[in-house]
Order: structure tokens, then C-alpha cells, then sequence
């Protein structure tokens, strides 16, 4: 199915924050790029996640939203939501990342198949349309960017 101007518009918005180049600063997968290991589980901030468990989030989250695309009634319980790290070594770390990609992908597929007139399907067992929740999903990406550039500058 082609995407329609809304669809696309939206998946274009998802994609600049996530890879491409936003106008509000650096996308999620520049920052992560340049986050070291060692960084990445950090806890700078009281009471914050640290970088690590942020992919491990968005990455639930991008499953999350492109299954419920698919309308399919899903929950995450807590330890879906926020997956704890178990593995501090440089290939878990560059495994959460590629496993963050992968989900994105998945999120950006389930979008290509939308036309414009399904952006007003109620999600299943929710309040909202896909559109509010794919809006959602993008103002989520760049929220958890803004808090891993945060958590990078109070980590140096």
C-alpha cells in the first residue's frame, strides 16, 4: 500500500528524530553513536534512568506502538516498560542499540501499510486514534533524546 501524505508525513517526522536530521538538535541515533560503554548505564541525575535503560524503553515502546498498529490489545507490564540491564559489556551495549534500530524499522513497516483514512482507527482498548499515538511515539523519541543528551553532558 502507497503511503498517503499524512502517513508519510508522520513516518518522515518519526525517521528525522530517530536518524535523520531534526531541527531541534541532534537525532536519537547521533547521540547514541557517540555514547561510550562505560556511559551508558551511568546514573549522573538522581532518580533518573540512565542511557541504557532509555534504548531498552524506546525500544519496548517502537514494538509496542507498531503491534498496536497492528490492533492488537497489548499492555506492557513494568518490566516490559523498563527492562532492567543485565549485561554492562560493549556487545550488550551495541546489541541494545541494534535491537533499538530493528524496533524502529518494525515501527517505520507498520506505518507504510496505514493510509490516511486508518490514522482515525481507535487503538485497541484506548481513548485515541493512530494518529494521536504515532504523534505520540515521535514526541516520546525526542523526549528520552533530550533526556539521554542531558544525561551525557552531566556525565562528562
Amino acid at each position: 500500500m502507497s503511503q498517503s501524505s499524512d502517513v508519510a508525513r508522520l513516518a518522515e517526522q518519526l525517521k528525522s528524530c530517530f536518524s535523520g536530521s531534526p531541527w531541534h538538535g541532534s537525532s536519537l541515533m547521533e547521540l547514541l553513536r557517540q555514547t561510550p560503554v562505560d556511559l551508558a548505564p551511568a546514573k549522573p541525575l538522581e532518580h533518573a534512568h540512565s542511557i541504557w535503560e532509555l534504548v531498552l524503553h524506546l525500544t519496548a515502546w517502537n514494538q509496542a506502538v507498531a503491534r498496536r498498529l497492528r490492533g492488537e490489545k497489548l499492555e506492557l507490564a513494568h518490566e516490559q516498560d523498563w527492562p532492567a540491564v543485565t549485561d554492562f559489556g560493549e556487545a550488550a551495549w551495541q546489541e541494545a542499540i541494534k535491537a533499538l534500530e530493528q524496533s524502529h524499522r518494525m515501527l517505520q513497516e507498520a506505518i507504510a501499510k496505514l493510509s490516511d483514512a486508518q490514522l482515525s482507527t481507535k487503538v485497541v482498548n484506548r481513548d485515541h486514534d493512530y494518529r494521536f499515538m504515532l504523534n505520540g511515539a515521535i514526541t516520546h523519541s525526542v523526549y528520552h533524546a533530550g533526556q539521554i543528551a542531558l544525561l551525557r553532558k552531566s556525565s562528562r
